[in-house]
């Protein structure tokens, strides 16, 4: 098998808030070679790398937004949100779960720091991914996946080395606990010092890293440190990495969905007219009701 060699190493942009809660470095389609095209299927990724927030009795955080078209991944490492959409879905994201929300034809969103944690304070660390539908599936029905930790299946590295979470996909005949409407490998890396890992996905693939926590080797020859994005070129299937110290690593990887794309804030569409279509359902209350 060839190599999985690297395209770029990105370092985190400047951080920007969404709502008071949430503050993040935008890696796509924030930086020029991570367009949502380069990137398909996953078409955003906001880095909340870790922050303290102090107590409050006023959580923060999004009110009520919508969104159409495509999947919101949240993955929490640090702090605990709640979160509810008009669709029923919602609950509390702990430390070490994942929230799986489809859009798909529309909802409406709202996300909070879940109450307790609010008012303790702490260290706030999450990710949320974007992820694409093709247009077959842009108006199905929404869906919510609420995994918690304990659900992920996990592989065990050898020698020690840490384990492999499959939050969606495939690690080593592992499968992953999220179902998904296009092939994707989602996956957590949770490597103890000197731990390694190897990884083989598709030429043609997109697929980059991001080092959540501590820092590793990749293919033995570039060294990758906290908060950095790894993006790969499309040639090659295997990649390995060393843990340089404890180290905490998400790595995506998916099929393009070689379709247009149009975006219009909380819409990804395929065309202008579905835009307008999205704009005119939600002014006129068809993403059903939220209370802020």
């Amino acid at each position: 098998m060839k190599t999985k060699n690297i395209e770029i190493v990105v370092a985190p942009r400047q951080p920007h808030f969404v709502g008071d809660g949430f503050r993040v470095h935008n890696f796509i389609p924030g930086v020029p070679q991570l367009s949502m095209k380069r990137m398909s299927p996953f078409i955003m990724l906001d880095y909340n790398s870790k922050f303290y927030f102090p107590p409050t009795n006023t959580p923060k955080g999004v009110g009520v937004h919508p969104h159409r078209g495509f999947e919101t991944v949240t993955i929490a490492y640090k702090g605990k949100v709640a979160h509810h959409d008009s669709s029923g879905g919602g609950g509390v994201i702990g430390e070490g779960d994942v929230q799986w929300m489809t859009a798909a034809s529309g909802v409406l969103h709202k996300e909070y720091h879940e109450e307790n944690f609010s008012k303790t304070g702490g260290d706030f660390q999450m990710v949320q991914l974007w992820v694409n539908l093709p247009a077959k599936d842009k108006m199905s029905k929404p869906k919510y996946q609420g995994i918690t930790n304990d659900q992920i299946n996990k592989y065990e590295l050898p020698e020690n080395g840490g384990h492999i979470e499959v939050i969606a996909g495939e690690y080593k005949e592992v499968k992953g606990t999220a179902s998904t409407f296009t092939p994707l490998h989602l996956l957590n890396a949770r490597l103890l010092k000197g731990g390694k890992a190897a990884f083989n996905f598709p030429a043609t693939y997109n697929t980059a890293l991001l080092v959540i926590e501590g820092s590793i080797t990749v293919n033995d020859d570039t060294n990758v440190p906290t908060n950095h994005l790894v993006l790969f070129k499309n040639e090659g299937e295997d990649f390995h990495i060393e843990a340089q110290e404890n180290s905490i690593v998400l790595i995506l990887s998916g099929e393009p969905i070689n379709e247009p794309i149009a975006t219009h804030g909380p819409f990804v569409m395929n065309t202008q007219e579905e835009l307008v279509q999205a704009v005119n359902d939600y002014n006129n209350g068809k993403f059903g009701t939220l209370e802020d």
